[in-house]
């Protein structure tokens, strides 16, 4: 059995079954409730009856309508009073019910109503239904055939405080049953709110959230979404105030939160809430007092966002609770009866740590923020190191983590990093480090960038300071300064990655509460590539306490290897790209490939920082990398196509746009003069980088493979596309840049729209006809609506919104932040632009708030690359390129035929070509992430049954639910809900 959403005003359910004897016993049920019959409808008998048809649902045999009349009074004659001239104004809507038969192939969902309805005359329903359940005298309960829970009371409205027991005036109480429309109130002395908590086994999920240990940037977003999805879900959700010494404390420091309350907190840095660590949490009397304080709220369910430390004590606090709670009874602080409730404490912990030093998740709530920040630092610090021809130390946070140090590193092109995890010989790592820095001075190179980790040390457990490797670089004869970067790592607004993390985390935080059982080990939300992911938190703590008892132990081997699959793999690209540039590790000569990079389609910021990182790793392994100039027109053109050097490349890590050139050509412009070029150059393999034109040109040479044997060599796609709209992967580059450009964009327009009290922003974003952009910036600003291809405009759903807004603004009461955004896709209609969208809205508004349009335009695709976007993409060049090396492996040739080689195919004795590469098809592949997983999928199985050619995009929409989530969180789904209330009760 399934049901319809919460409903609000007019009581109006519908119910489902498969069971046509359950169809039958539930229409009977509610007949004998007083319900009478609108609506019969068989499809079998009444499929051309369009009057009896309209209104029912599609997959629907059978369906029945059931009403309730009006509760209203009656005349001496047996006529209704209208309502506004009966004595009595407790007249509600009416109660209708669908009841549904159909003919499913699987298994519905196992979902149960829960309404409760009223009465004025609760001793009929006793008495047609012994078997309700008692409550209260004035609330019962009863269960119809398909499982759902009816609650009957005698409280007129939601707002009585006495019920109403004399139904003399009114028409025959058994037709009287009608709803209440319980859930349209937030009163908390109302009649229902008592009601509900006076239900059996209904008790009200209290939450409380706290933010513990260092302060990082997104906690805020944290917050907030747990306390508008607990409310959402119905729950009470308090705010812990300064950490673990608010839980010791209690009383003010533990606050309900109602949903106004973390209004703007999206932007904010550091928490709100506060943070501030505890030493007496860390005794047993302290945690006694902690407990007390929970229980004396009622609260049972912790989320905490922090790093290990506060996590290792959350995990500690939910192992000792049962006899913290034995304890507090046995002193007498509460009775057996009142602690009940509270046998068992939930724990959920989410990793709110700039260092990013927990195993098990990718990355944790602030780390990117900080990185953000170490980046532009070092950026303009590497402006002034090049004028003066000086080196720059730069010490970056990370007491028992590397990950910034290492991060920052790829990400700013530095020459050396030093990083716990991976400990430099004692007495010998200065030797390397010169050596490291001469060389790359030899190449060209003006400035020289170390960053050093606090935390890094040399393998007897010595510190490696930033003073001590200024010496060192002193002795060489550099102009040497240090810069220690400091607290300002851990401040500034979040990015828009950490704002999609917390959101996403702490909205599953949420729903982890709600599903768990006492047996159920604390979960720790974390996040795997593009997958947030639960595991258990008591582990994740340890395997991160190992990595620093594997350092004491110097065992740095171990320390690494406990570091997630991505750190590792970034600190061996980081060492071919940059320390081990020495000839160390050159290929056999019979082993290096001539391998080509394109790039195709509009600009994104992330192109030059994949074409250095596959650069740096091509010269280094003996490859000769060649740029095909100004994307495939300018090689059928000019025919230029530049071989690149260290230096051509070494300071594209921060360059936005394209420096080979880009435009949206594709191959089969002329198939015929690109196979000549490359034949002419001996391409072994080739990388395009570039959006939809790039997806295209990839399917295009791949097929030509038949007529121009030269395109068997392997080839890869790396989505580079504002709009990721390439199809089977869920992120392109340059994505992330955009967003933090668009973050930076609309907290503008929102403090712009905040100062004047009540306007609202209409933003337009690109993304074609891909409404990933749209979603995503919807999600982390708060927008109240989000206009996206997916989802069609039209006349009703603007009129939605106004109203919504309306009400939006109603609430605010003239509060600050109070600004309201909607965002919308350039390709959302092409009927209702951006100024329409406004124009409709300012003009039905009458004044009440003014609307103004915003289109960021091109600065979308502009601006420096991210952090983000320039760690990701030196992840995916160096796989690629290890891609056409394993691919080029697979080649093989018999004796020294060099043309069988280049063309991948040779002649057996009957002369039919035979193909020297097994399964040559997938070497044409993409480079995707799908949930937890980086592959590389073919491009003839992507195009055949992914693909929307027309719309330039995939057939899967993998961000639905940043749309679902939007909704909840912005209040969209309140809002309309009250909106439905007000409107019922105006009717």
């Amino acid at each position: 059995m399934a049901s319809q959403g919460t409903c609000y005003g007019v009581a109006f359910r519908s119910v489902v079954t498969t069971d046509d004897t359950l169809f039958q016993e539930t229409i009977q049920f509610y007949h004998k409730l007083g319900f009478s019959t609108i609506k019969d409808f068989n499809k079998f008998k009444n499929s051309d009856n369009h009057l009896l048809s309209v209104g029912t649902s599609q997959d629907s045999i059978k369906e029945v309508w059931l009403e309730a009349f009006k509760l209203s009074e009656i005349d001496g004659q047996g006529f209704r009073v209208p309502q506004q001239e009966a004595a009595n104004k407790n007249q509600s809507q009416g109660a209708l019910l669908k009841v549904r038969q159909v003919m499913s192939q699987t298994p519905l969902p196992n979902e149960s109503l829960n309404v409760i309805y009223f009465t004025a005359a609760l001793n009929q329903i006793i008495s047609k239904f012994p078997s309700a359940k008692k409550i209260t005298d004035y609330l019962y309960i009863l269960t119809d055939p398909l499982g759902n829970e009816l609650a009957f009371t005698s409280f007129a409205s939601p707002m009585d405080s006495n019920p109403m027991t004399d139904a003399s005036c009114f028409q025959d109480p058994a037709s009287a049953t009608t709803s209440a429309g319980s859930e349209t109130v937030n009163a908390s002395t109302s009649a229902i709110n008592l009601l509900k908590q006076s239900l059996a086994g209904q008790k009200k999920k209290k939450i409380a959230v706290m933010t513990s240990g260092g302060d990082s940037p997104g906690m805020n977003a944290a917050v907030r979404a747990v306390v508008r999805t607990g409310i959402h879900f119905g729950c009470d959700v308090f705010a812990v105030y300064e950490g673990y010494e608010g839980l010791l404390r209690g009383g003010k420091y533990l606050r309900q939160m109602a949903w106004e309350d973390v209004r703007g907190w999206l932007s904010e840095g550091g928490t709100l809430i506060g943070t501030a660590r505890s030493m007496e949490f860390k005794k047993r009397e302290g945690r006694k007092r902690a407990a007390g304080n929970l229980i004396a709220e009622g609260i049972d369910a912790l989320v905490v966002c922090g790093g290990d430390g506060s996590l290792t004590g959350a995990d500690l606090f939910r192992h000792e609770w049962p006899s913290l709670v034995e304890d507090l009874v046995k002193e007498g602080t509460f009775t057996e009866a009142q602690v009940a409730p509270y046998k068992n404490l939930k724990i959920v912990g989410l990793v709110g740590s700039i260092d990013n030093d927990m195993s098990g998740t990718d990355s944790t709530i602030g780390a990117y923020s900080a990185l953000e920040r170490i980046c532009e630092m070092v950026d303009y610090i590497d402006a002034t190191a090049k004028s003066h021809s000086r080196a720059f130390v730069i010490e970056v946070m990370g007491r028992h983590c590397g990950w910034l140090a290492l991060m920052a590193g790829i990400a700013t092109g530095a020459d050396y990093i030093f990083i716990p995890e991976r400990a430099v010989p004692h007495g010998k790592w200065q030797e390397e480090l010169k050596q490291v820095c001469q060389r790359h001075r030899a190449k060209g190179r003006r400035n020289n960038t170390i960053i050093v980790a606090e935390g890094a040390l040399d393998d007897q457990l010595n510190p490696v300071t930033a003073d001590n490797v200024k010496d060192a670089l002193i002795e060489l004869g550099l102009d040497t300064k240090v810069t220690i970067l400091g607290h300002v790592q851990r401040g500034g607004t979040a990015v828009a990655h950490d704002r999609w993390l917390a959101t996403l985390q702490g909205v599953d935080a949420v729903k982890a509460i709600l599903e768990m059982t006492p047996e159920t080990p604390s979960p720790l939300i974390g996040i795997l590539e593009n997958k947030i992911i639960r595991m258990p938190l008591v582990e994740s703590v340890k395997l991160t306490q190992s990595v620093a008892a594997a350092i004491e132990n110097k065992d740095f081997d171990k320390a690494i290897s406990l570091r997630d699959t991505e750190f590792i793999e970034l600190y061996e690209n980081f060492l071919s790209t940059t320390v081990r540039d020495d000839g160390s590790e050159m290929l056999p000569v019979t082993e290096r490939l001539n391998i080509g990079i394109v790039h195709v389609g509009a600009p994104s910021a992330a192109l030059n920082a994949a074409t250095r990182a596959a650069t740096l790793y091509c010269l280094s392994h003996g490859h000769k990398p060649l740029a095909i100039m100004n994307g495939f027109s300018g090689l059928i053109q000019t025919g230029e196509v530049k071989e690149l050097e260290w230096i051509d490349v070494e300071n594209w890590h921060n360059l936005g746009g394209s420096e080979i050139g880009t435009n949206r050509s594709v191959a089969a412009e002329d198939l015929g003069t690109i196979a000549y070029y490359f034949q002419k150059i001996k391409l072994d393999g080739l990388i395009i980088l570039g959006g939809f034109e790039g997806f295209r040109s990839l399917k295009q040479l791949r097929d030509g493979r038949s007529q121009h044997p030269i395109f068997n060599i392997p080839m890869t796609l790396i989505p580079s596309t504002i709009s990721n709209n390439v199809p089977g992967t869920e992120y392109s580059l340059g994505v992330d840049t955009c967003l933090n450009a668009l973050v930076n964009y609309t907290d503008d327009i929102k403090q712009s729209a905040s100062a004047t009290r009540k306007r609202v922003f209409v933003v337009e974003v690109q993304g074609g006809h891909s409404g990933y952009i749209a979603s995503f910036t919807g999600l982390i600003t708060g927008a109240v609506s989000v206009y996206t291809p997916e989802d069609k405009i039209d006349l009703s759903s603007i009129r939605e919104d106004l109203t919504l807004l309306q009400e939006n603004f109603r609430h605010d009461k003239g509060e600050n932040r109070n600004g309201k955004i909607l965002i919308r896709n350039e390709e959302a209609s092409s009927v209702y632009s951006t100024q329409l969208i406004a124009d409709i809205i300012s003009e039905s508004s009458k004044g009440s708030f003014g609307v103004r349009t915003a289109i960021p335009g091109h600065a979308q695709q502009g601006g420096v690359p991210s952090s983000k976007d320039r760690v990701v993409s030196s992840r995916y060049a160096v796989k690629c390129i290890k891609f056409i090396e394993q691919w080029n492996k697979k080649n093989q040739t018999p004796g020294s035929n060099v043309d069988a080689k280049i063309l991948r195919f040779t002649f057996d004795s009957q002369g039919e070509k035979i193909s020297t590469v097994e399964h040559e098809d997938d070497s044409a592949a993409v480079i995707c992430v799908n949930g937890s997983h980086i592959t590389f999928k073919p491009i003839a199985g992507l195009w055949e049954n992914e693909t929307n050619v027309e719309l330039r995009k995939g057939e899967e929409i993998h961000w639905t639910e940043f749309n679902k989530i939007g909704d909840i969180l912005s209040g969209r789904l309140r809002l309309r809900d009250e909106v439905a209330a007000l409107s019922a009760e105006s009717n």
